[in-house]
């Protein structure tokens, strides 16, 4: 399930007319494009976009450049529809309790959150099975950062086995990583939970009238303190198949003017960490990577400026 229902505020005037999402990026190509094909590449075909301010021009995107053709595989647009009240989406876990009727049609024992609005590769079947092998309740991606940013984030406190033991939403005083007080390790916004844990965690939430119904600032603190079994999952370690060995970890937060230009600008790099026009042969094709239904995820959408992107073997639009 992705999360396209950003507003984007700190990037006006670029979001004035549509979600941070759909804003173009690489010159041909949308934010959403990068979580959408982390998914489709990753094996990741049953996939949810929640969609809610300025739209129209994601749907557009969509509806126009990303097709599944497998069987019961599919990129399905879901926007606020007041399933639970005269209200749109309260907040990110909100959006989800609106559509846990999705999670429960699907019968999955696992269920992949991820935003649509950062600029990254990862190969997202690897850190699903990190999370089953873990046999957490919920498994956190999570990158150090320096800490004069980390106030910008969920910032995350571990013990030696890699388990949560501590939790802050965007603090204005961030705990560092013990033994590097300049760095913070922080939470992408990505996470694979178990789905009996995330459908009780979220009608739980739903019941408390004090909540801002997100889940970086209630549902995990309140899964924390439950004693619930929350992992991390070390972007460092994940490996993108086709990548080079020595290929560095990529992953922005485009959610600035100044972010997002200097992120575009290092598309112009010599060798850039970030390649939209890859020439590698296609990852995850239909028949190198089989679909896995196990996990349904929601995903934001791919664009190009007049002319529809590239496509692999089987179809699907390639960064």
């Amino acid at each position: 399930m992705i999360m396209a229902g950003g507003k984007g505020s700190r990037l006006g005037p670029i979001t004035c007319h549509r979600a941070k999402p759909a804003v173009p990026f690489g010159g041909r190509y949308r934010i959403i494009d990068f979580v959408l094909s982390n998914f489709v590449n990753s094996g990741h075909r049953r996939i949810y976009v929640l969609t809610q301010y300025m739209a129209s021009s994601l749907i557009k995107h969509l509806n126009r450049n990303w097709h599944l053709s497998g069987m019961r595989e599919y990129i399905e647009v879901v926007p606020a529809q007041m399933r639970t009240g005269a209200h749109w989406y309260l907040g990110t876990a909100d959006a989800v309790y609106q559509n846990l009727n999705l999670i429960r049609d699907s019968q999955v024992d696992h269920v992949a959150v991820f935003g649509g609005d950062h600029i990254y590769k990862l190969a997202a079947d690897q850190m699903e099975d990190h999370h089953e092998e873990s046999g957490a309740d919920l498994t956190i991606a999570a990158y150090p950062v320096p800490r004069s940013e980390a106030h910008q984030f969920g910032v995350i406190q571990i013990d030696e086995t890699g388990r949560v033991v501590g939790f802050q939403e965007k603090p204005s005083d961030p705990t560092p990583i013990p033994g590097r007080p300049d760095t913070c390790l922080v939470s992408m916004g990505n996470y694979f939970f178990r789905s009996g844990v995330l459908q009780d965690a979220l009608i739980d939430d739903a019941r408390d009238p004090s909540s801002a119904h997100d889940f970086g600032k209630n549902v995990i603190p309140a899964l924390l303190n439950a004693g619930k079994h929350i992992r991390i999952y070390d972007f460092a370690t994940n490996r993108v198949p086709g990548e080079p060995a020595d290929a560095v970890p990529y992953w922005r937060d485009v959610g600035t003017i100044d972010s997002y230009f200097d992120a575009n600008m290092e598309l112009r790099s010599p060798l850039p960490s970030m390649s939209c026009e890859a020439a590698r042969p296609p990852r995850g094709s239909t028949s190198s990577r089989p679909s896995r239904p196990r996990s349904p995820s929601r995903s934001p959408t791919s664009s190009s400026a007049g002319r529809p992107p590239p496509r692999s073997a089987d179809g699907h639009p390639r960064l």
